[in-house]
């Protein structure tokens, strides 16, 4: 390492592989001689760890070399992605951080990223090119146009609306899906699958009713023909990756390489998919992902234990100032709450899966919460809890109430975040916007400190579940207290509840 540390990094090429500390694997083979399968829309960091990495993985054995990958974006802020990544021929470090280790390799699979505009063209052509089999997206829970409250796509959003009406200049991933089935279709290409792998229960159904759904608003032959032809497979994916900021680009130069848009991620991946591909797809069973009919089970697993532990964690952390989710674990009384939460009130709402007991899954996931090395910031995982409290912890809390199970930690939570959408931390500090529906949200959280309905009256979120009197009088009564006394002293009261 000091010797590395003389020396400049090697920037991250493909010409310059070669030059690369030999600590670092690297591909083994030659973009010259890879071409494109699969067009991948939103090229954040959770894409390049898992789905980019599997594929990579296979191409290291010599196989999937024509199923390359095209990296796009619908947003204006994916522009910047394409820079950095484009710079570097699309080429990743990627850092896996173990509790008591770290290695690093470059992932190459990705062999392109599209121009992002705001009409979309060149994605559009790129997929009406026969070549393109699969489409594939991370673009956030909150990017599928789902009613919260009703779980239904939502042909009322603007975004929908004008794809509807402009269906050739779209504005959404979906519009521009769409677009290129359309000419597809018209061209006799044939179709594509459209895969999920966003951290959503039943995505691909999901993914179905957002692509029909919205082809039928403007032009129902072809949403019938989408949907007799096109496979949109169900998938749990599996991951933590935290976000990358000075310390990561600082961590890569330190291992010898200039890489501007490096990833680190923990020593564990899971990938469960559906095998529903209308025009084939990669081995990605060869490399450890796994082939299911059962992906519902999977995914439930892993989203409410997961995915809802992450919220049951963030808010609380938010409000004591408490900066990552491992800090959360090592945390006197947030890791107390989280495993009371889990075990109480999460776990009985959970099937197992084979090999996997919810407990023992709970269990690996407090592991995995812990490991020091992961600098996962809990407000990062707090973001956009409109979608994931949505999508995660109230499920859970529906079939509770419909079982006559304990809601009061689940209670508690809610009200975590509702304290947490006010806008500052205990010691005062500001917690800047962290949700798309941010001004919202916070005036029912400055409503509710007074009056607690106020919160559980944003039906968009809750549907009917404010009116459930079991859930509400918890929630009022942990609000009243967390504003009182605080959060510590919330905490504390459920454990001894």
């Amino acid at each position: 390492m000091d010797e590395l540390m003389t020396k400049d990094p090697v920037p991250l090429r493909r010409a310059a592989l070669g030059d690369l500390p030999g600590t670092i694997a690297r591909p083994d083979y030659d973009a010259a001689h890879l071409s494109p399968g699969i067009v991948h829309i939103g090229v954040g960091n959770f894409h390049r760890a898992h789905q980019a990495w599997y594929l990579h993985r296979l191409m290291q054995q010599g196989l999937a070399r024509d199923w390359a990958i095209v990296g796009a974006g619908v947003r204006p802020d994916d522009a910047a992605m394409r820079d950095r990544l484009r710079a570097q021929d699309c080429l990743t470090t990627l850092i896996e951080l173990g509790p008591d280790h770290s290695k690093a390799e470059v992932c190459g699979s990705m062999i392109d990223f599209l121009p992002v505009e705001p009409d979309n063209a060149a994605l559009i052509a790129q997929m009406a090119d026969p070549a393109i089999r699969i489409v594939s997206l991370t673009v956030t829970e909150g990017g599928y146009f789902v009613n919260p409250a009703t779980g239904a796509f939502d042909p009322g959003h603007p975004d929908i609306a004008h794809d509807a009406a402009n269906p050739a200049t779209p504005r959404t991933a979906f519009g521009a899906i769409v677009a290129a089935l359309r000419l597809r279709r018209d061209a006799g290409a044939g179709p594509f699958t459209v895969q999920s792998c966003d951290n959503l229960r039943g995505n691909g159904a999901i993914t179905r009713d957002a692509v029909v759904g919205l082809a039928r608003l403007g032009d129902p032959d072809l949403g019938d023909w989408i949907a007799a032809h096109c496979t949109f497979p169900n998938s749990m994916v599996d991951c933590i990756v935290p976000a990358t900021g000075p310390a990561e680009i600082a961590a890569v130069r330190a291992l010898g390489v200039d890489d501007a848009a490096p990833v680190t991620h923990e020593n564990f991946r899971q990938w469960v998919i559906e095998d529903a591909f209308c025009a084939g797809r990669p081995d990605w069973d060869k490399v450890g992902a796994t082939f299911s009919d059962n992906v519902h089970d999977y995914e439930t697993m892993k989203i409410r234990i997961l995915n809802a532990g992450h919220q049951v964690l963030a808010n609380a952390g938010e409000l004591l100032g408490v900066a990552t989710i491992a800090d959360c674990m090592a945390h006197p009384q947030i890791r107390p709450f989280w495993r009371r939460v889990e075990q109480d009130e999460i776990v009985p709402h959970v099937v197992p899966v084979p090999d996997m007991a919810p407990a023992d899954y709970a269990d690996l996931i407090e592991t995995r919460f812990a490991n020091p090395n992961i600098r996962d910031t809990t407000r990062r995982v707090a973001f956009d809890g409109s979608s994931r409290h949505a999508g995660f912890v109230l499920p859970v809390l529906r079939e509770a109430l419909a079982a006559d199970a304990p809601v009061d930690g689940i209670a508690l939570v809610e009200a975590l975040w509702a304290r947490m959408c006010a806008g500052t931390r205990e010691d005062g500090s500001k917690i800047a916007a962290n949700d798309p529906h941010w001004d919202a949200l916070r005036a029912a959280a400055v409503a509710a400190r007074d009056t607690p309905a106020s919160w559980l009256a944003q039906t968009s979120i809750y549907g009917d579940l404010g009116q459930a009197p079991r859930f509400a009088d918890a929630f009022d009564r942990w609000l009243r207290m967390i504003w009182d006394q605080g959060t510590a002293a919330a905490l504390e009261a459920y454990a001894r509840s």
